[in-house]
């Protein structure tokens, strides 16, 4: 018969090593793949293959349809927005000028009771009116007690009195942002880019494109740092950019100047459903429910 131990053991009160690294206990990690991460060649909105690619200022590419149709829409929210603040400014100003009034009227009146009326004053809190007119006995101040409190009561279980909390509307950013890195982004910010397509290999179709460094010739893939040139829009790989670009100052294709701001990296990987950067590794944390057995699992961090 096998010797007991941690693996066939378990009629202990407690989870052993193994049976929590069975349950799924701790952080897991796994190396994210390649159909985790977004092609260097693919809109950042759409995640197709770009067409008339252009680019921001960090480096994220768009289609030129896609990103003029984000910051169009972008335009009409804010405008939507500020609508909405310009009427609630207005709503509040009102509002603010009949309190204004009916204070003051309230005040005419009992400076006027005070001088030419001969009833007493009482104060509104404690003391009211009845229908009549008439300051009257408890009975009067009583009913007209509980005609307030049915105003103004604060009772959720009936649809007529209901509270409502008044929503405010806070007074938007005027400026358009990039979708992917959520910086202030301008139209006149953008710069088209041109990739150097890779003519000795035939495709059977527009999808299957490969581009090439056009200084090197080496196929651009997702493990090449890829630099663009805000002056002229070409695209290299990130080592002739730096040996040449950066020490000439003018560009290998059409021998453009170019200064050291003008060239900018472009972003690899990374949407809101993919990672990107240079640690690509998921990690889900899982620990164990008192007394249930059960993993109550954590939502996964993407570094």
């Amino acid at each position: 018969m096998p010797q007991r131990h941690s693996k066939n053991n378990n009629d202990l009160a407690f989870f052993t090593y193994d049976e929590k690294r069975k349950l799924g206990y701790g952080t897991q990690k796994e190396r994210l793949g390649k159909d985790s991460i977004k092609p260097f060649d693919a809109c950042c909105l759409c995640l197709k293959p770009f067409i008339n690619p252009m680019s921001c200022q960090k480096g994220h590419v768009f289609c030129k349809e896609c990103i003029l149709e984000c910051l169009l829409a972008q335009k009409k929210d804010i405008q939507r927005k500020l609508a909405a603040h310009a009427a609630q400014k207005k709503q509040e100003k009102e509002e603010e000028e009949e309190r204004l009034m009916l204070e003051k009227a309230r005040e005419l009146d009992a400076f006027d009771q005070q001088n030419h009326g001969a009833l007493p004053q009482y104060n509104d809190k404690n003391h009211s009116r009845d229908k009549n007119g008439f300051h009257g006995a408890n009975s009067v101040k009583a009913t007209s007690f509980e005609e307030e409190a049915l105003r103004t009561m604060k009772a959720f279980w009936l649809p007529s009195a209901t509270p409502e909390a008044p929503v405010k509307v806070d007074a938007p950013s005027t400026s358009t942002v990039c979708p992917e890195g959520k910086e202030k982004l301008k139209l006149k910010s953008l710069f088209p880019i041109y990739f150097t397509e890779d003519e000795s290999e035939k495709k059977k179709s527009d999808l299957d494109k490969t581009y090439i460094c056009p200084s090197c010739k080496v196929t651009l893939t997702n493990t090449l740092s890829l630099v663009a040139l805000s002056s002229c829009g070409h695209v290299f790989c990130k080592k002739c950019a730096d040996r040449f670009m950066a020490v000439d100052k003018v560009c290998l294709v059409c021998d453009k100047p170019c200064k050291e701001r003008n060239l900018i990296t472009l972003a690899k990987g990374g949407t809101g459903f993919a990672g990107h950067g240079d640690h690509l590794e998921a990690t889900d944390f899982k620990h164990l429910g008192s007394g249930s057995g059960l993993g109550l699992v954590r939502p996964a961090a993407k570094t």
